[in-house]
């Protein structure tokens, strides 16, 4: 394959990726918690960037509510641990809401930050157990440690990324102004929107 060839097949990718509406919402939201970020709250091109790109993204999220409804409704794997389920099933819920009313209850964004710390928790336990069963040998070796590690990994990720849009949306609400300022917000809800582009 020619470099020319390797070009056209991740144009070719990058033009299926941006084809998508949620896409394009993803990539306007890093730019709007950069600016966000960048401007810290203060007047200048930044919070004017912030301010546009917001509006922007407000089509991209017509009826999107519908996609979390769906989600809360289907039904989750067998082998899915309660903790996960009950977190999934309040996103779902939660998010769906959200999208609706365009609101958050700060009671119930603590309770689910309870549940994350709860999984987290338990994920810690979960991998510490089988590295001590796996004590003696070489654990990158064994198929079951690495998917393990592997459906850890990506539930770690979803959890530090539900944490900061937990903590985004504290801090577009202004329910602890003097804690969750603009610029932890900004940043808070860039670093979300990068987790999201990768996922």
């Amino acid at each position: 394959m020619t470099a020319l060839d390797a070009t056209r097949a991740e144009l070719a990718l990058l033009i299926l990726y941006l084809n998508k509406a949620e896409a394009r919402d993803k990539i306007c939201r890093a730019i709007q918690y950069g600016s966000k970020f960048h401007s810290n709250g203060e007047p200048c091109h930044a919070q004017n960037v912030d301010k546009t790109t917001s509006l922007a993204r407000k089509v991209f999220r017509l009826f999107k509510f519908v996609n979390d409804l769906h989600a809360l409704i289907s039904p989750v794997p067998q082998a899915t641990p309660f903790p996960l389920i009950l977190l999934g099933e309040s996103k779902n819920a939660l998010v769906a809401l959200f999208k609706f009313v365009n609101d958050l209850h700060a009671l119930i964004a603590g309770w689910v930050l309870l549940l994350v710390l709860a999984e987290l928790h338990r994920l810690s336990k979960s991998m510490k157990k089988l590295e001590k069963q796996l004590k003696h040998a070489d654990k990158y070796e064994d198929e079951e440690y690495r998917a393990k590690l592997k459906k850890s990994n990506e539930r770690l990720l979803a959890l530090i990324k539900l944490s900061m849009d937990l903590t985004v949306a504290i801090g577009l609400l202004q329910l602890a102004p003097k804690r969750v300022t603009p610029r932890v917000t900004g940043a808070f809800g860039f670093i979300s929107s990068l987790i999201s582009c990768y996922q």
